[in-house]
């Protein structure tokens, strides 16, 4: 009857242990989500605000539409990325492209003193930094989630339980180089 009872006492210690486990796998996986979706909104504020740009800068800057036309089709290819090894790329191109269009407001000296470009300016860095927020918690939620689902136990649970690692929204080897600066 005693042993019995240490069984059961064992069995239920091992369940608990395994539902916490569990629980703490899927916790884990529903911050990246989060963490995600985040940076989702984020970009979808950006892709709301690069049309206005692209329309403020044509008015000054109406023969530069390889420039403009290049932010665009950046802004497209973004909107239409899955995952984040995809993403990433794409928010690489539409950085890249956007930097070219305010680089334009150096040459225009009128387009650099219009308040709608000055306010779209500060919104775009604004979000920018939001991005950049959002990209590094889901990056810090990717890498304890990877790091739990290959541990000693849990990777026992993970892999019977379907958990596979998470890709880190990472930049392209063009944005880790050094800046280039010319005058």
């Amino acid at each position: 009857m005693m042993v019995l009872l240490i069984i059961l006492v064992l069995i239920v210690i091992v369940v608990g242990w395994l539902i916490v486990l569990y629980n703490g796998l899927v916790r884990l996986r529903n911050r990246i989500e989060n963490a995600w979706a985040q940076i989702d909104v984020q970009l979808k504020r950006r892709y709301d605000l690069i049309p206005n740009l692209v329309e403020t800068v044509k008015g000054y800057a109406s023969h530069e539409k390889e420039t403009l036309d290049a932010v665009i089709t950046a802004r497209t290819a973004g909107m239409s990325a899955e995952g984040a090894h995809d993403q990433a790329q794409a928010e690489n191109m539409i950085t890249g492209a956007l930097k070219s269009v305010f680089a334009l407001s150096e040459a225009y000296p009128d387009l650099k003193a219009n308040q709608s470009f000055l306010a779209l300016q500060e919104e775009l860095t604004g979000t920018e930094g939001r991005i950049a927020y959002a990209r590094q918690y889901y990056n810090d939620s990717v890498f304890s989630y990877n790091t739990k689902i290959q541990q000693f136990p849990a990777v026992l649970i993970a892999s019977a339980m379907r958990f596979t690692e998470r890709e880190y929204f990472e930049a392209d080897d063009d944005s880790r180089g050094p800046v280039q600066v010319e005058f």
